[in-house]
């Protein structure tokens, strides 16, 4: 199941930036929630106005 939610998410992905134009330098970020490692999901706009730094790394589960 994990598995799925992972691959789901990661099509998910590549889904929005297949149909998304290219970011310049200075543009806003898009708006994305994904899971996180609690199972909670978190939302890059609950940061707007912080410097964020988004790790993707892959578990062994």
């Amino acid at each position: 199941m994990k598995r799925f939610a992972f691959w789901s998410v990661v099509a998910l992905f590549m889904a929005m930036t297949a149909f998304a134009s290219t970011p310049k330098v200075g543009d806003p970020a898009p708006t994305f929630s994904l899971p996180s490692a609690s199972g909670a999901t978190v939302s890059l706009k609950d940061y707007a106005g912080k410097k964020v730094v988004l790790v993707f790394y892959r578990g062994y589960w």
